[in-house]
């Protein structure tokens, strides 16, 4: 079998960044699938490369988060267009597997059913056109039209529809109730991240001390809310807590994040740029806590945040600012606790028994590790897709647990 593989935004675990489609690909390489990423880079010239089994295509489309609307309309386009030329050349494969966002990604699968009878899998990672539309990106009523349906035509044509969590299923199902749904999370390498002990070398790298310490690693922009966490770093150095809050990051809010910090004169609060995935392990084995938030919109409720995984798998204690699918793992499985910015102090006091109560952090961030073990590993999510490609070859050893974790 051979499917070629559409992400425009591909990364390696070298480079940092969510290496959902790195492992996902891996894994069918691994199990005899032949497999063609086609992907963007911002350098202006084709290239090709042979990773780990996967033979990756880049086509120079530049995107980077900072772009204003116009811009990355062009990105999105740009990449579409490119991709169908270069499906043209390459030889017939027997699916595709195409990701998003963004949804213009949709295209070509639409294109390549139409024009060369090739069905397409829809993985939808998060649900456009509503996210940009709530957060008040998409304004015009006109576009809002055409991207839903455009929205509803993918799921219409696909052949199967891959959501990343149960919200973004049902919102699926909701408007496309005779699509084929599949659920397959994300998940995080659990190899990769374990639970460490804080090393020396790592305190001094970071210039943190053993302190109780909750860090934020992954994208600051507008739906990503990160500035919340300086409501915690503010109060806890009203109190004359020696706790310690780190961001590690990039987006088009970073500086306005960096300026708030210094307006509320923090020195309890630590930045460092986007980091590669080792980067990230080295900041999350300090760490005591993850703070994972989003905007307060409905639609970024049924988000499937790499951030998230990640910290299961480092076994981190799990602060989360919204009441989506997130908040109800937290909840359901004792990872930690909710964060209300209306009302923090709540939350605080969580945090100080935390601080006082070793053992209640330590409990959480065994329940952490454990869950990621259970139902979120990067193995599990393989045999979810293979299962979701050719049952009959691949299903023997699918797990169904994760359907059950919330609805």
């Amino acid at each position: 079998m051979k499917i070629i593989y559409i992400h425009q935004y591909f990364v390696t675990p070298s480079q940092g960044g969510g290496t959902r489609s790195y492992h996902l690909a891996k894994g069918m390489v691994e199990a005899g699938i032949e497999v063609e990423m086609i992907t963007s880079h911002s350098e202006n010239y084709y290239d090709f490369k042979l990773i780990d089994g996967i033979k990756v295509h880049y086509l120079p489309v530049s995107y980077h988060q900072e772009y204003g609307f116009l811009k990355r309309i062009w990105a999105f386009t740009a990449f579409v267009d490119q991709s169908k030329k270069l499906l043209l050349k390459l030889p017939r494969p027997d699916f595709l597997y195409i990701t998003s966002t963004p949804l213009t990604t949709g295209w070509i699968g639409l294109w390549a059913k139409r024009k060369l009878a090739i069905p397409f899998f829809f993985e939808v990672r998060d649900l456009w056109p509503d996210a940009p539309i709530q957060v008040g990106v998409i304004q015009n009523p006109i576009l809002k039209k055409i991207l839903y349906s455009l929205e509803s035509k993918i799921y219409k044509h696909a052949y199967k529809v891959i959501a990343l969590s149960p919200g973004i299923a049902n919102s699926i199902r909701e408007k496309c109730n005779f699509c084929k749904i599949q659920l397959i999370p994300n998940f995080a390498d659990t190899d990769f991240f374990q639970p460490m002990e804080k090393k020396e070398s790592f305190l001094q790298k970071f210039g943190l001390k053993p302190n109780l310490t909750i860090a934020y690693a992954g994208a600051i922009g507008q739906v990503n809310a990160v500035h919340e966490m300086l409501i915690l770093a503010k109060m806890a150095q009203d109190k004359s807590k020696d706790y310690q809050f780190v961001v590690m990051g990039k987006g088009a809010l970073t500086d306005g994040l960096l300026r708030l910090a210094k307006d509320l004169k923090l020195d309890n609060f630590f930045y460092f740029p986007f980091g590669s995935k080792e980067e990230v392990r080295q900041l999350l084995s300090v760490s005591d806590l993850s703070f994972v938030s989003f905007a307060h919109l409905p639609v970024l409720k049924t988000n499937s945040p790499n951030k998230f995984f990640d910290a299961l798998a480092a076994g981190k204690g799990i602060i989360v600012n919204h009441k989506g699918w997130v908040f109800q793992l937290v909840q359901e499985y004792q990872l930690g606790f909710y964060f209300n910015p209306e009302s923090p102090d709540q939350a605080f006091r969580k945090l100080e028994k935390m601080e006082t109560n070793p053992k209640m952090l330590q409990q959480t961030q065994k329940n952490s590790r454990e869950l990621a073990e259970k139902f979120f590993s990067k193995e599990i999510a393989v045999q979810r897709l293979l299962d979701v490609i050719d049952p009959d070859k691949f299903g023997k050893d699918f797990r169904d647990e994760v359907y059950i974790l919330t609805a």
